[in-house]
């Protein structure tokens, strides 16, 4: 079964959408299998990552800011702004689909572990994710 999930973001930084998916997963009605999510762009990634502690978050957003910086001058792709190329950049070094497996109804994340979009660009913006449930 494929189901779709826009997430609109605002902008830079790690947007929860745990409760959506577990919302398709009940709706599904499948018990045991897999969720696997691919992200529908090049500028964003997904992740499974800490939800308790937001400065988690903060840290690795700043961290890898500081890895991928803007403006370098070995960029030459830069037609939709200065973010557009360390955004394709912060994508490649992550992750565009995860698997998460689905036991009793329920996806099998830790206790403190959420579903997360990276938005990588500063304006944000409605990005698809494609999530292809299999009994």
């Amino acid at each position: 079964m494929i189901r779709h999930l826009t997430i609109n973001t605002p902008g830079m930084g790690l947007h929860e959408f745990t409760d959506r998916l577990e919302m398709l997963m009940r709706e599904s009605g499948m018990t045991e299998g897999l969720c696997t999510l691919f992200v529908q762009h090049t500028s964003a990634s997904l992740l499974v990552q800490e939800n308790a502690d937001p400065s988690a978050r903060r840290d690795l957003e700043a961290w890898l800011n500081r890895l991928v910086p803007e403006n370098d001058r070995l960029y030459s792709h830069d037609t939709e702004g200065p973010d557009d190329m360390p955004a394709h950049i912060k994508a490649a070094l992550t992750a565009t689909s995860l698997s998460i497996p689905v036991s009793g109804g329920k996806l099998g994340l830790g206790t403190w572990q959420g579903v997360y979009l990276w938005e990588h660009r500063r304006r944000g913006g409605a990005r698809r994710i494609v999530v292809h449930l299999s009994e």
